[in-house]
């Protein structure tokens, strides 16, 4: 997490988390443009201290977070506040405000945060909505399985990725996943559980831009890999979309108007949509953009990318060319396929040599712990292709997947060495 030093240059801050993927495109995009970064990042006082951060942000306490971001305005010329996660959405928004810089409102922020509001403003817009209810964590998870229908989703208000979202198909399914989602909050970050009807159907994902009140949408990615449960890993995203245009037309409409039940005015939008024989579902609309590395497949007007429109747009630069490149590109989240750790990666080279493979990284770290859905929220590492059509580039990321090999050293093995 590097940027110039120099104060003199048009500062933005950035506000993450110590494990987010999104740093070193937001780092380069910023060097481009020059602007210099000062990072925000997530480290509770009694753990920050002695280290040496340009700003210590605890995102557990909002009102300090916020003061500590509005009280350095004075010693630099601060262009925007942006969150590359969504746990700090609201610190942005409120400590933007205080500034008076372009933001969405905080409302907005907690609407596009919270899965709970979320579901609440989309239902009072007449946008399409699973049936849904909310319980916190002391609530009876027998008594709140006896009401609901089922198949269901259970999922935390507060987190994102997939982390904590589990499938349940009956009472006692519901019961053991109530059980885990209640701990993987307590382990985190929230007080609430949503419970949810499960949407069968196709999934996408759509990356937006709010521009002059107007959600311009720059990609989207076909999923052809959906998830159905009981873990909602995400894999295979593709674009351009093969669906047909008017079903492209509707998923364009229903995001633009889910963002705007929101509230969201200014910045990216990323959301993520069911489709089936009942019309468009927006599972969730976030006011950030795209997670893990896969910003990487996105290139518009004389090669911008995401990050460099999305810094245009908050320090008040120039933005022209929302146009994306016409070549077909793809990426692959590979997920964690049991918990222990990574001792070896085999196959690599035979992976990146595959035509239409751009390049593969690998992001978890040898001989550390990987934790898999629901509890982790992190992947094994990325997979990027490009080729002339989207079914070229699906297949060349299915051929290079299946050379790689992961050893993981079970946990259970681990703790039995450990206690020898």
């Amino acid at each position: 997490m590097t940027n110039s030093k120099d104060p003199r240059r048009p500062t933005v801050v950035l506000l993450t988390t110590s494990r987010t993927y999104r740093a070193r495109p937001f780092a380069s995009a910023a060097e481009r443009l020059g602007l210099h970064v000062l990072w925000g990042i997530d480290l509770p006082t009694e753990i920050s201290t002695g280290r040496q951060l340009a700003l210590r942000v605890d995102f557990r306490n909002q009102d300090q977070a916020v003061q500590a971001i509005v009280s350095m305005q004075a010693d630099r010329e601060v262009k925007a506040i942006l969150a590359l996660d969504d746990a700090a959405s609201l610190i942005a928004a409120e400590a933007s405000r205080a500034l008076g810089l372009p933001h969405n409102a905080p409302g907005a922020a907690l609407a596009a945060r919270d899965k709970g509001v979320m579901r609440n403003e989309l239902q009072a817009s007449g946008i399409p909505c699973p049936r849904f209810s909310t319980y916190q964590l002391d609530a009876n998870p027998a008594t709140v399985a006896a009401q609901t229908r089922y198949p269901c989703v259970l999922k935390p208000t507060l987190l994102n990725g997939s982390q904590g979202v589990i499938r349940a198909n009956t009472r006692p399914e519901f019961k053991k996943a109530w059980e885990r989602v209640k701990t993987i909050i307590e382990n985190s970050v929230g007080l609430q559980i949503l419970v949810e009807d499960y949407l069968p159907g196709k999934e996408v994902a759509v990356e937006g831009l709010v521009h002059d009140d107007e959600l311009l949408i720059l990609a989207i990615f076909d999923k052809p890999d959906t998830p159905e449960g009981p873990f909602f890993e995400e894999t295979i995203y593709i674009t351009p979309s093969r669906l047909p245009p008017d079903t492209q037309d509707t998923i364009k409409t229903t995001t633009a108007q889910g963002a705007h039940a929101l509230g969201l005015r200014f910045g990216p939008v990323h959301a993520e949509l069911r489709i089936n024989e009942r019309g468009v579902w927006p599972i969730e609309v976030a006011g950030r953009s795209i997670g893990g590395l896969c910003s990487q497949i996105l290139r518009f007007g004389h090669g911008a990318s995401l990050e460099d429109l999305i810094l245009r747009q908050a320090t008040g630069l120039p933005v022209t060319d929302f146009e994306r490149e016409t070549k077909s590109r793809g990426v692959m989240m590979i997920p964690i396929p049991e918990r222990g750790l990574l001792r070896q990666v085999h196959g690599l080279r035979k992976a990146e040599e595959e035509p239409g493979i751009d390049s593969v990284e690998i992001s978890a770290r040898l001989n550390y712990p990987l934790l898999p859905l629901p509890e982790g929220d992190s992947y094994l590492g990325f997979i990027f292709a490009s080729g002339e059509n989207s079914s070229w580039v699906e297949d060349s990321l299915r051929r290079a997947h299946a050379h790689l090999q992961f050893d993981i050293e079970p946990e259970i093995k681990l703790q039995t060495s450990f206690q020898g």
